[in-house]
């Protein structure tokens, strides 16, 4: 757990430092994006589960 909020939080310093230098954000723009890149994780953990 200690992990996913030290992410969590690197990733929201990230954001606003690429805000604040008016850079293009390094991640999809848009949630739909996001939500594509969490699916794709969560298939993959599947995948290890059903076939591993």
């Amino acid at each position: 757990m200690k992990e996913v909020v030290l992410s969590t939080l690197t990733g929201i310093g990230v954001g606003l430092l690429f805000s604040g230098l008016n850079l293009p954000v390094p991640a999809p723009p848009t949630l739909a994006g996001v939500m594509g890149i969490a699916g794709l994780f969560l298939g993959y953990v599947l995948g290890k589960r059903l076939f591993h």
